[in-house]
């Protein structure tokens, strides 16, 4: 098919004349799929197609070469219209059509019932709604700042624009003036249950226009119409595509029928629907196929993940320093900047860069901090999607923002595979006088939940130094957590900072600070050093204590559990939630084996109150003195 790059202001005659038949040919593709599979969404598959066809056509996106760099981009953001993204995609040579076809919604097929970004031409696995134009203004962002020259689209439902997400989406698109993303609504004006009009207005033109966007409206099936507001030929602020569609489009009995959004057509339905689209019914062929064999898989693209070329120069605070973690975040923050002024990292912050000391990198690298207001939601999700743009890319918020609020966000990249680093300060009960609404303890178990997140919480603000660093210059989701307060720098047993000069940080190893043979006590970020106390109080009752730094409560080692089989008693100890924290992955990784010693979890036990660190610690039994009496006890 003739490719205009849109660098043609009209669609030319022989290119409308040829994705016409495509979509032709398109519709009846879906309705196989669909029929075959017994499930799918036939009906916005078929009013989108029109948009997708024109966009993966059209655009600078190469089937030979999908993940090359500077790109348009095109997302997807309501993936259950799968159907018609993989009919476009493979009729134009991005995968096998026919694999498509015969393996959709199989067990084991490359082509799931919702879009995956390892797909060549997919650059966002999405279908939970609301999520794609964060993500994709994150993508519009970053490569704007890498130079590149390409543009982004991104095509979403109209009953998904009924999300509160977008509207943060909206606002940040216009802030920054990302005059290189259109946003496509395919207005069917219908949903699950009905009418959207019923269900939930929205007046789509008006919300839009109050954020600063150009809003254009076309018949979403005038493929000459559609190319001309698609074309982002002089376009200089974002802008609103808002096509008007027929669920169905093409076959009578379908359109406007909002029992299509979810139900694919049956065999008796097929025939008449391809008897008026002219297209011979190949459903049994397909069924033979799909029952003769495993399902192919389609060669996959893997993702580019960027990293920081250099990791500057690492810090060590001397044992009288009394600076708190998000400090040293801040100061290594800026250093990695300065080491690579060349391609600084994007960091992203939400109205808090005073108290997560992102405020000396906003300063010397103004155009690289982003700061989006109060809107977590949009943040994550712009941040992931920055991150498959081949930036490094930070977010720095308080914990309760940062985990507990958007777990989802973080799902949706998770599943995206991001190359997020996340830094959550003001975690556990540390924050104190804010109360139960901001101490953030459940952040290591919703971590644990994500197969693709490196959760760190470092013990000091040499360790945090070191932490940051090696996020930096190493591909993947981080979180890195820490608390609001002072933490002493700590040291070994000659006095000298135990995460000094020498030490190197490696991701699950955990950190002997001191050795023992009668009780292992774990502990984990700001309870390191009262760890040190614990043992202190033990020894003077006779009692030896061996104390392990755990900087990554959701990755313990075999090496670390078979080494702590030998113990009469063991302990963990954290400023977190007792039952989903560094304890009960612990306990977890014990229950593996047998005749494992007794385990107590020292970690909170209910929601906070406000009040000053030590007092909660001690309302909650976690003062050093508590823990060492428990120990002693159970020791009896």
């Amino acid at each position: 098919m003739t490719r205009t790059l849109f660098r043609e202001p009209e669609l030319p005659q022989e290119t409308l004349a040829e994705l016409q038949e495509f979509c032709r040919k398109a519709r009846g593709n879906i309705l196989h799929m669909t029929c075959l599979a017994g499930s799918g969404h036939p009906g916005g598959s078929m009013s989108s197609l029109e948009t997708l066809a024109l966009l993966y056509s059209q655009a600078a996106v190469d089937p030979r070469d999908p993940c090359r760099r500077g790109r348009d981009r095109i997302v997807v953001s309501h993936g259950h219209i799968s159907p018609g993204v993989y009919s476009v995609l493979g009729g134009l040579g991005f995968f096998s059509l026919e694999d498509a076809i015969v393996g959709f919604r199989q067990a084991g097929s490359s082509y799931e019932g919702h879009i995956e970004r390892h797909l060549p031409g997919i650059e966002l696995t999405s279908g939970n709604l609301g999520q794609g134009l964060s993500a994709a203004a994150g993508m519009a962002v970053a490569d704007r700042s890498l130079g590149h020259r390409n543009h982004v689209w991104v095509v979403t439902g109209d009953g998904e624009n009924q999300k509160g997400q977008i509207s943060e989406a909206r606002r940040f698109a216009s802030k920054f003036a990302l005059g290189n993303l259109t946003c496509v609504i395919d207005c069917n004006r219908l949903q699950i249950s009905g009418a959207t009009a019923d269900v939930m207005p929205v007046d789509h033109e008006a919300e839009f226009r109050s954020s600063g966007w150009e809003v254009l409206k076309v018949d979403g099936h005038d493929l000459a119409a559609l190319y001309r507001v698609l074309n982002p030929a002089g376009q200089k602020s974002p802008r609103l595509v808002i096509a008007e569609t027929v669920m169905g489009r093409g076959v009578s009995f379908m359109e406007n029928d909002p029992d299509f959004h979810g139900r694919a057509p049956s065999p008796d339905e097929l025939s008449a629907a391809l008897l008026e689209l002219g297209i011979p019914n190949r459903l049994e062929e397909l069924k033979a196929a799909r029952e003769a064999g495993s399902p192919r898989r389609a060669v996959h693209c893997e993702p580019r993940y960027h990293v920081c070329a250099l990791q500057g120069n690492p810090v060590t605070y001397p044992p009288d320093h009394r600076g708190d973690n998000r400090s040293a975040w801040g100061a290594a923050l800026l250093d990695l900047a300065l080491a690579n002024s060349n391609d600084p990292p994007l960091v992203f912050d939400c109205d808090l860069a005073g108290s997560v000391k992102t405020s000396a990198f906003s300063k010397e690298f103004p155009a690289h901090h982003l700061q989006c207001g109060i809107t977590e939601h949009h943040t994550a999700s712009a941040a992931g999607g920055a991150s498959l743009a081949e930036k490094v890319v930070f977010w720095a918020d308080f914990g309760v923002f940062a985990s507990d609020e958007t777990f989802n966000q973080h799902r949706i990249n998770d599943i995206n595979n991001t190359n997020l680093k996340v830094v959550a300060t003001h975690c556990g009960l540390d924050v104190g006088p804010d109360g139960k609404t901001h101490h953030c303890v459940k952040y290591v178990g919703l971590m644990r939940a994500l197969q693709n997140y490196f959760t760190v919480v470092p013990a000091d603000p040499n360790q945090t130094d070191r932490a940051v660093r090696f996020a930096a210059i190493h591909p993947g989701n981080f979180f890195i957590a820490m608390g609001r307060s002072r933490q002493p720098v700590i040291t070994d047993e000659k006095g000298r900072p135990f995460f000094g000069s020498d030490y190197r940080f490696v991701f699950g190893k955990p950190d002997m600070l001191r050795d023992g043979t009668d009780v292992a006590i774990l502990a984990m970020g700001c309870m390191c050093h009262r760890a040190l106390s614990v043992r202190t109080m033990l020894e003077k009752a006779g009692i030896s204590a061996r104390v392990y730094a755990v900087s990554a409560p959701n990755a313990l080692p075999e090496s670390l559990v078979r080494d702590l089989l030998g113990y009469r008693l063991l302990a963990s100890y954290e400023d977190h939630d007792a039952g989903t924290g560094l304890g009960a992955g612990l306990a977890i990784r014990l229950s593996e084996h047998s005749g494992t010693p007794r385990l107590l979890r020292f970690g909170v036990r209910e929601y906070g109150m406000s009040g000053e660190p030590d007092d909660l610690y001690r309302m909650q039994g976690l003062l050093p003195d508590q823990v060492a009496e428990g120990i002693l006890s159970a020791l009896r």
